[in-house]
């Protein structure tokens, strides 16, 4: 999955979110509205209808609408304008139900937009999947045969079609209410302004929303901004990683959230987050990273000579494989909901790929089986050479999914030195739960007997594998290179290094387990799924909230990633037009704080060791705070002007690569956290 980094003028919600009810369908309407860079994002939820619009302005504007139905859209793309174009909302969007040529239905939405802009010349409608409409954006191609030409009527220009196999397709239809139509669907201004009808429409079938009780227990917190993206983005098929951009599941983000929202969470929508990617699993118990659905599916399959709408799913990424066992163990077993309701959750069936017609217990059965057989080298004969590396051919595999986001390394730290050895120990204790009892033979039994020894060498042999060290002259040498090269000031940072080397884990290690020395958010991971030493956690938690640029934290928050101690060719690939490279990601700070959280609550911490958390914390904190404005969104950027930090949205700029969410899944996790209820000055 790709990110990008963006910056919030605005976030309203448009209605309150504390009383929201839970029937089958959205019955009322549910809609907010976040203004982000660029772009404004208008969110409605009701009856057979769920829709983000994305009104883009500036000099290349476009209309787009995602429907998390089937993961489609429908997008227009203008003309560059001369300068730039202003969006304004005249009528909010509506649910629309209309009828096919078939009589088939269709739901969307209905909106009344205005722009000043003296014409609007169309340059290209794409009517699909999202994922085709994304691949659009990015390389401005998309395949022949799902373009199709407008239809003109006196005041309409319309782009409608079926979808691919013959299934119901797409509508988008723009009525000009005030300037004129032309030829070519040019349409010109009349009295200064243009203003424009828009229905949008798919044919894909609606989801079933979660929200209200049946989303959250009622301990969440107050971010209504928050509230109202979890609830756009969660349904009981799947919960959705993000919008527009990935309105559909993906393994990891459903898993991360599901644990750090796991204390606000109903039980109910932490089961139907498990469900769907247990639904998913490979036969081997590998955890699906994405899926292909709807009108994407639909192409894939006719690539290989056939006709189907059959989902396609990705197991490319390894990281999700580990997360599924420690998280779904923090429900059955920890949590007293969970625990009361595990052994009826496990008989459950669940349908999908590997596991159809099976009882939950063994689709569990498969992965946490998988984890311990492929574990069982690396724990037999310690060497980098069998740590998880990146899947044959493959330059991602983890969260970090960009190309350059390990820094071309091909063993990742935090599924090494974290997940593997936290899935290990949740399968020893889901064994001695004897909860899985009824879905395990005695040959699996014996296979995960291996599990809990076989943790031990992990955790104690896996991270000092990328223990790297930097002594005072070379870091501070390095630091000041690197700041005056990025235009950014070195002192403060230099105050924190004091007379020390700098200790930290490495990213990731190369094929010849060399470590990529970049300073990393990763370590968040460590602080959630582990007990380390207390002076190693003092250590690690240092090394990454020191000062940027030799740590990680800025004033609009903490940076996932810091090429202050590599070559200057990692450091041209990780710059703050980066997607992992020195932007800001919403939920990286959530998940370092609440592993903060957790380890402060141990009871075998030194008071040194405590007074140096409690400080990260509140420092941690101080930067959340400071971008509270872009924290629902998936990531953002930064520049340096006037002495200090300022946010910049991701995608606002013409050097990004990319484009943010304005709403992401694993950014709503702050409903579940709590900050110290001090900052220091």
């Amino acid at each position: 999955m790709w990110a990008a980094v963006r910056t919030a003028a605005l976030c309203v919600a448009l209605v309150p979110g504390g009383s929201w009810a839970a029937p089958t369908r959205a019955a009322t309407p549910f809609h907010f509205e976040i203004r982000t860079g660029q772009n404004l994002d208008c969110f409605l939820r009701e009856g057979q209808s769920a829709a983000h619009l994305v009104l883009r302005g500036g000099l290349a504007p476009r209309i787009l609408v995602a429907f998390p139905a089937g993961d489609s859209g429908v997008a227009l793309w203008f003309d560059k304008q001369s300068t730039p174009l202003k969006w304004t909302v005249d009528v909010l969007p509506q649910a629309k139900t209309a009828r096919d040529s078939l009589g088939r239905p269709l739901n969307g939405i209905v909106f009344e937009v205005a722009t000043t802009a003296r014409t609007l010349v169309p340059r290209q409608a794409v009517l699909s999947s999202v994922r085709v409409l994304r691949d659009y954006q990015d390389s401005g191609a998309a395949p022949a045969a799902i373009l199709v030409a407008p239809v003109l009527s006196a005041d309409t220009v319309t782009w409608s079609r079926g979808r691919l196999d013959g299934a119901p397709g797409y509508r988008l239809a723009l009525t000009v209410i005030q300037g004129a139509l032309k030829s070519g669907g040019v349409i010109s201004a009349a009295n200064g302004q243009i203003r424009l009808r828009i229905t949008a429409l798919t044919g894909d079938t609606p989801l079933t929303p979660l929200s209200g009780a049946g989303l959250l227990n009622g301990s969440e917190g107050r971010d209504q901004t928050g509230k109202n993206v979890l609830t756009f983005l969660s349904y009981r098929e799947k919960f959705l990683a993000g919008s527009w951009r990935f309105d559909t599941y993906f393994g990891r983000d459903t898993l991360m959230s599901l644990r750090l929202l796991m204390p606000v969470l109903a039980p109910e929508a932490i089961e139907a987050g498990l469900r769907s990617v247990l639904t998913r699993l490979a036969p081997d118990g590998e955890v699906a990273h994405e899926e292909s659905i709807g009108e994407f599916a639909v192409l894939s399959h006719l690539q290989q000579g056939s006709r189907s709408d059959a989902p396609l799913f990705d197991y490319g990424m390894i990281d999700g494989t580990y997360l599924l066992a420690p998280v779904i163990a923090a429900y059955l077993l920890d949590q007293p909901e969970g625990r009361g309701r595990a052994a009826s959750y496990l008989r459950a069936q669940v349908g999908g790929s590997g596991t159809g017609g099976t009882p939950t217990g063994v689709a569990l059965a498969h992965n946490l089986l998988f984890v311990a057989r492929t574990a069982r080298s690396f724990a037999a004969d310690p060497g980098y050479q069998r740590l998880m590396a990146l899947k044959p051919g493959h330059t991602t595999g983890e969260w970090r999914d960009s190309n350059d986001g390990l820094g071309g390394g091909r063993y990742p730290y935090d599924v090494n030195a974290v997940l593997v050895p936290a899935a290990l120990d949740a399968a020893a204790h889901l064994l001695a739960s004897r909860l899985l009892d009824p879905y395990l033979s005695p040959a699996d039994r014996a296979v995960l007997a291996h599990a809990a020894a076989d943790n031990e060498v992990w955790r104690r042999q896996a991270p000092s594998l990328f223990a790297v060290s930097i002594d005072n002259a070379r870091a501070r040498a390095a630091v000041t290179s690197y700041a005056r090269q990025i235009g950014v000031p070195a002192g403060q940072a230099l105050r924190s290094l004091d007379t020390h080397a700098v200790h930290f884990h490495a990213l990731s290690l190369d094929a010849a387990g060399t470590p990529i020395p970049i300073v990393n958010s990763d370590t968040g991971f460590e602080l959630l799924f582990s007990t380390p030493a207390p002076a190693d956690l003092d250590r690690d938690v240092e090394s990454v909230l020191r000062p940027f640029p030799l740590g990680l934290l800025t004033d609009v928050g903490m940076v996932v990633a810091d090429p202050v101690f590599t070559d200057a060719a990692i450091q041209a690939r990780f710059t703050n037009h980066a997607y992992h490279g020195t932007v800001i990601w919403s939920w990286q700070q959530a998940l370092f704080a609440s592993g903060l959280q957790r380890q402060l609550k141990r009871t075998d911490l030194p008071d040194a060791v405590r007074a140096d958390l409690l400080g990260a914390q509140q420092a941690l904190w101080q930067a959340i705070r400071a971008s509270r404005s872009v924290q629902s969104s998936e990531l953002w950027s930064w520049r340096f002007e006037g002495g200090a930090y300022r946010i910049a949205p991701f995608g606002a700029s013409g050097l990004d690569v990319d484009e943010a969410n304005a709403a992401q899944l694993w950014s709503t996790v702050y409903l579940a956290l709590k900050g110290p209820s001090a900052v220091p000055r």
